[in-house]
């Protein structure tokens, strides 16, 4: 029988570096647990406009959508603000989130009890903060048709449209309501049904859902600009968000904040079962690419370590390992190592991107 294949997109910026201290983390498991993955590397976004004048070849699409499952470092940098937006980088992460179906982004929005400080809220606001957001990625105003920008009475328009299928509102809720049912039983859907007919198809939809299948799940409806009100007020009412793609991607970097840094943040993006009955799924740290500090071994690579945690929890059925792994991030922050977008005014003994990476290979030695 042969191993699950992992397909390593480290992109841009500090893709790379980070992604290097990840390749560490498995070798350590293939070492150390006997865990052993079938991992191959390629090129995305600028990397690969660099060598092959798009953000994405054909081949490495065709090799993410063998994979067991993708892991990427991240996308973009000023190099390339004057491509075509047809050919930036970003779309290269488009297009593997959309051919492979990838409908459901996880985003966990989790404080540590070392960072609690670090947030911008109150330590009692955010203190032992665990929640999950459920953003629809493959549909919505991102890849409505029409869009553009046309001529209209001698003036410019920009157009995009908010569009969604009760199909596409419904595979997603049903990975939100799934999530809920193994954490609290809570899920809370976001949604703006009081000046948008996608949001009242969106409520419908959902509400029916609960009825018909989880009627053990606690479903409650909010408004997403309320919703975003409530994540700053008090995040720990919620346990798991479902909202679409637009609204996603505000609500998830703002609960994101919540924990103090983007750089600590991981997520996962999952479409439909594959044959093995897992779902397709890419994994990727929430952070951009840090083009200003890019090659300078500055970056936080345990936003990225733990994308690889939800690959084991989530990709390889290997949940205890993934705790394992998290354990040993949690016990290296708690001991007061900091990379230098974690140092606030609690201070703590500064690290580069290979000591922390190399600390966290120390506590997981501990753990065997």
């Amino acid at each position: 029988m042969s191993n699950p294949s992992l397909l390593i997109l480290p992109g841009d910026g500090i893709g790379p570096e980070v992604m290097a201290e990840v390749r560490k983390v498995i070798d350590w498991f293939g070492r150390a647990r006997g865990i052993r993955l079938d991992v191959s590397e390629d090129l995305v976004g600028g990397a690969a406009w660099d060598a092959h004048g798009t953000p994405l070849t054909d081949a490495t699409m065709a090799r993410a959508q063998a994979a067991d499952a993708v892991l990427l470092g991240a996308v973009g940098g000023p190099k390339y603000d004057d491509l075509d937006f047809s050919v930036k980088p970003e779309r290269g992460l488009l297009r593997l989130r959309k051919e492979m179906d990838l409908y459901a982004n996880l985003r966990p929005a989790q404080c540590f009890e070392a960072l609690a400080d670090f947030s911008s809220l109150k330590r009692d606001v955010v203190a032992g903060l665990d929640i999950m957001i459920v953003r629809e990625l493959t549909s919505g105003v991102y890849f409505g048709e029409p869009r553009g920008i046309v001529t209209e009475n001698n003036e410019r328009v920009g157009i995009n449209t908010q569009r969604y299928t009760e199909s596409e509102i419904a595979r997603v809720a049903r990975s939100a309501f799934e999530l809920a049912r193994r954490r609290q039983g809570r899920l809370c859907s976001m949604e703006k049904a009081n000046v948008m007919e996608s949001g009242v198809l969106w409520r419908q939809v959902v509400q029916e859902l609960g009825e018909a299948e989880y009627p053990d799940v606690e479903l409650s409806h909010m408004y997403a600009d309320a919703g975003a009100m409530q994540l700053t007020r008090w995040p720990k009412q919620f346990d798991v968000i479902v909202t679409d793609n637009l609204f996603g991607d505000l609500l998830s970097d703002l609960a994101a904040m919540l924990t103090g840094s983007l750089g600590m943040l991981p997520s996962a993006s999952l479409g439909a079962p594959m044959a093995n009955g897992r779902p397709k799924a890419m994994y990727e740290p929430v952070h951009g690419s840090a083009p200003d500090i890019a090659g300078q071994g500055k970056a936080n690579p345990i936003a990225c370590i733990l994308s690889f945690a939800m690959a084991l929890r989530y990709s390889f059925d290997l949940g205890a390992e993934a705790d394992r792994l998290e354990a040993a991030v949690n016990a290296v922050l708690a001991s007061g190592l900091r990379t230098a977008d974690l140092m606030g005014p609690e201070g703590g003994t500064p690290v580069g991107t290979a000591e922390m990476g190399d600390a966290i290979l120390a506590e997981l030695d501990k753990s065997t």
